[in-house]
């Protein structure tokens, strides 16, 4: 069951997408849903990389302008953000705020949030639990050319 957190990120979120341990972060899938042009959903998996929060109500996301996923928030400008961690399971819903500024292959989103809901188990659940999220290797390195072009986008 999920409930409402409000519209914006809780404090441990904030500091997790503020990018100041973001080491500790590689590795981790985040998948992105937007609405395709035929009304169907359409995923993309993102990383922690490509996420930074500005301020508690507002995410900037640096993909490539090319893909599926970036023309989709340019034309429907809606997407859901999933964290699904140990103990831990988060839906973003946000909204573009705006058109997104081209950096070379990547387009960066400024992205409104409209909803933080946090999902519970249901007491019919019993003691079921996410024990583990996304994760795939290898991880890369923060000095990697295409890391710091994606890094620079966000920060810009």
């Amino acid at each position: 069951m999920s409930r409402s957190l409000g519209p914006a990120l809780p404090p441990d979120l904030l500091a997790r997408f503020a990018q100041t341990d973001l080491s500790s972060l590689q590795g981790r899938g985040l998948p992105l849903v937007t609405l395709g042009a035929d009304g169907t959903l359409h995923p993309m998996l993102s990383t922690y990389l490509e996420w930074l929060a500005v301020d508690p109500r507002t995410l900037r996301l640096a993909i490539d302008g090319g893909s599926r996923s970036a023309r989709n928030l340019r034309e429907r400008s809606v997407g859901t953000l999933l964290l699904i961690e140990p103990g831990q399971t988060i839906y973003i819903k946000a909204r573009a705020a705006g058109a997104p500024i081209r950096m070379g292959r990547l387009a960066r989103f400024t992205l409104a949030i409209d909803d933080v809901l946090e999902d519970t188990p249901e007491e019919v659940e019993g003691d079921a639990r996410i024990v583990s999220g996304l994760i795939y290797e290898p991880a890369p390195g923060l000095d990697e050319p295409w890391v710091r072009e994606v890094l620079a986008a966000l920060r810009a």
